[in-house]
């Protein structure tokens, strides 16, 4: 029984998230935006002027970049309300007197975290990258997705980005007894990504598939420090006895 109390927990938040209309919106229109938005502004581009569009098309691996951004965002309006809104609304106490460890307990938490975020995340990236292809098929001549950058993209650095993300945002929703704190400062997580993405945008680090490898192992190594720092930060004693 104790194996699937991760799950259980988690099951519980998808629960209380799902009537949470500003999340529900937040993780249906903000991937809905970028992936539609962008190979709109593409087309209208590439329709207007065919020199610009051979040299529009090699930056559309650039642009689904922000499937990273959008992995490393999601996540943190939800992580950073599965602690500290439990704790506002009286509901994470009882869950803290159970004998459930605090391992399941931050496993079920991230659970609930990362799988609705990477699930819109790669409905998002899917229908980018099907409106890429019907834009380009005429002036390529072939399909220009999938391929070796996208896959490294939505398969590594996308989940990586989200792991990042609800990692940092658990161990600050159990430092600070205030949502909106929490959720202020997981907007932060966007900064880096933005960073990469303007970087790549105006190629001092292109976002090809050997970069994209390089940023998916350092954000690797990133993911494992911050979960010993979750594991640690993650007090229920404290929680319990001197949160107000």
């Amino acid at each position: 029984m104790s194996e699937w109390m991760p799950w259980a927990i988690a099951g519980k938040d998808f629960k209380v998230l799902g009537r949470k209309k500003s999340i529900a919106y937040t993780l249906v229109v903000f991937p809905l935006v970028i992936a539609v938005g962008l190979p709109a502004i593409g087309w209208l581009l590439i329709t207007r002027d065919a020199v610009l569009a051979a040299n529009l098309i090699p930056y559309f691996n650039v642009f689904a970049f922000f499937f990273v951004v959008v992995a490393s965002f999601l996540p943190s309006a939800i992580a950073s309300y599965s602690i500290v809104g439990e704790k506002v609304e009286k509901s994470l106490e009882p869950l803290l007197a159970t004998p459930v460890t605090d391992d399941e307990i931050l496993l079920g938490k991230s659970l609930a975290s990362f799988l609705p975020s990477m699930g819109a995340t790669y409905i998002g990236g899917a229908i980018y990258m099907v409106l890429v292809d019907v834009i380009t098929l005429q002036p390529l001549g072939y399909l220009y997705y999938p391929d070796w950058t996208a896959a490294v993209l939505f398969l590594l650095a996308a989940p990586l980005a989200c792991l990042f993300s609800v990692e940092l945002s658990v161990i600050v929703s159990a430092r600070v007894t205030d949502v909106r704190a929490a959720q202020q400062f997981g907007r932060l997580l966007l900064l880096p990504f933005a960073a990469v993405y303007v970087l790549g945008e105006i190629g001092i680090v292109p976002l090809v598939a050997d970069n994209l490898l390089i940023i998916s192992a350092v954000l690797l190594v990133v993911d494992v420090v911050l979960f010993s720092i979750s594991r640690s930060t993650f007090k229920r004693e404290e929680i319990l006895t001197k949160w107000k």
